[in-house]
C-alpha cells in the first residue's frame, strides 16, 4: 500500500489496517471539506475584486487538492477512499455556502417595485442612512414606483424585512455589485438601526 504524501501509519503509531481503513479516509474527507470551502471563499473574493487575497487562498486550496488527489491515485484499489473524497466534496459545498452567508462581503443593489407605500418606504430607508433612488414607471397593471438602493451585503436581510413590513406585496430583486464609482456609506451602524426598527414587527408576528 502506498502512503499518504505527508503521513504514514508509523507517524501515528497505527497498524496499516487501521490507517488505511479509518484514518486515511477521515483525512481525505476533512481535507476535501477544507479544499472546497476555500474554493468557495476564493470565488467570493475574486468576484469582489480582492486581487491579493484570492491568490493566497487559491495557493493553499490547490496544495490541499493535490495532496488529496495523490492519496486517491496511489490507492485506487480502495474504493472507500473514493467515497470519502466524494463525501468530503459534497460536505464542502454545504460548508462553503454557510461560510458565504457568514462572510457577507461586498455590495448589493436592491430593486423594489411597489404600487403602494413608496414614499413611506423611501422615508424609512433614508431614516437609517440608506441612499434610495426612486422613479415612476409603468407596469403590466398600471403605475408603479421603482426604488433601488446599494447597500452592504451584511445589511441585506434587515432591509428586505423592512421592505416587506411596509409593503408585503412589493417585488424585490437583489444583484451583486462589484464596485461603485461614487456614493457615500454612513459611518453609523446601519444594520443595528434597521434591526431596531423591525424588532417591533418581529415581536408582533
Amino acid at each position: 500500500m502506498e502512503q499518504f504524501p505527508f503521513f504514514g501509519p508509523e507517524t501515528f503509531g497505527l497498524s496499516p489496517h487501521v490507517y488505511y481503513w479509518f484514518l486515511l479516509p477521515t483525512m481525505i474527507f476533512t481535507a476535501r471539506i477544507f479544499d472546497v470551502s476555500m474554493d468557495t471563499v476564493r470565488i467570493i473574493y475574486v468576484n469582489r475584486g480582492h486581487k491579493y487575497l484570492a491568490p493566497v487562498i487559491g495557493f493553499f486550496q490547490v496544495l490541499i487538492w493535490v495532496s488529496v488527489i495523490s492519496a486517491i491515485m496511489s490507492n485506487l484499489t480502495h474504493p472507500h477512499l473514493v467515497l470519502a473524497y466524494a463525501a468530503g466534496y459534497a460536505t464542502g459545498n454545504w460548508v462553503g455556502m454557510l461560510i458565504e452567508e457568514k462572510l457577507s462581503v461586498g455590495l448589493v443593489v436592491v430593486h423594489v417595485i411597489t404600487r403602494h407605500q413608496a414614499a413611506d418606504l423611501c422615508a424609512r430607508l433614508r431614516a437609517v442612512d440608506c441612499g434610495v433612488t426612486s422613479m415612476e414607471a409603468r407596469g403590466e397593471e398600471g403605475e408603479v414606483s421603482l426604488l433601488f438602493t446599494i447597500i452592504r451585503r451584511k445589511d441585506l436581510e434587515p432591509v428586505l424585512e423592512l421592505t416587506k413590513s411596509v409593503d408585503p406585496g412589493a417585488f424585490v430583486s437583489v444583484e451583486d455589485v462589484r464596485a461603485v464609482s461614487a456614493g457615500a456609506f454612513p459611518k453609523s451602524r446601519v444594520r443595528d438601526r434597521l434591526l431596531a426598527i423591525i424588532a417591533p414587527i418581529r415581536n408582533y408576528k
